[in-house]
């Protein structure tokens, strides 16, 4: 919490994830995946304007149009696929109804995600959190860049491993898991790169530090 409470007060709320519905959200995560945040908002941005940014949309859609649409995002061939069996395991699963997805107890929702092509534990994390609102914590590469460099955990401890640390050391709490992985992964944008620029993070004094 202390690491929670040194972030928020350099940056304040993130306001995060940047969406108007939870589809969009979901959209999102998986368009996300090896690519820039930027790219991301071309491709929804491309599919908003052709009124197919909804999965009953991609459902009717053929694989060579959802790719074409979504050619900013990178891999668009990989990601058109994904989308298709996302919307198609949404359609069969829970007629399009994100209310009914969110009826469902989280264990079982990861494991569905898990199934699915394309989702890895980060994106099936992010749609539950962020989309779904349910209380798990997020892992990215930029959190585990700055748990490591801090000595908190290995940067080749598993992406399980990293999780638990921050949900057993946490209240269970779906806006501070929201608000925490989104400082994280600003100030790992910002601060905590390749090489970092550690004396200008609001960490620099945190912990001792050990470049890794």
């Amino acid at each position: 919490m202390k690491i929670y409470h040194t972030l928020f007060s350099a940056f304040g709320s993130r306001n995060w994830w940047p969406a108007e519905t939870a589809e969009e959200v979901i959209f999102g995560a998986i368009l996300a995946q090896n690519t820039t945040w930027k790219n991301v908002k071309q491709a929804i941005l491309a599919l908003q304007e052709r009124g197919k940014l909804s999965f009953k949309e991609i459902a009717q859609m053929e694989l060579k149009e959802i790719a074409e649409l979504i050619k900013p995002a990178r891999f668009f061939n990989q990601k058109a696929k994904a989308l298709k069996v996302f919307a198609d395991y949404f359609g069969i699963r829970y007629n399009f109804q994100i209310e009914k997805m969110k009826e469902v107890q989280l264990s079982q929702l990861r494991e569905e995600l898990l199934s699915l092509y394309r989702i890895g534990p980060e994106t099936a994390d992010s749609i539950l959190l962020y989309a779904l609102k349910k209380p798990i914590f997020v892992i990215d590469a930029y959190t585990k860049r700055i748990l490591s460099r801090h000595n908190l955990m290995k940067i080749n401890d598993s992406y399980e491993a990293y999780q638990k640390f921050f949900m057993d050391n946490l209240p269970c709490d779906v806006q501070l898991y929201n608000e925490f992985h989104a400082l994280l992964v600003h100030t790992g944008y910002l601060y905590c790169k390749p090489e970092p620029l550690c004396e200008e993070c609001p960490l620099a004094n945190f912990f001792r530090k050990e470049k890794i």
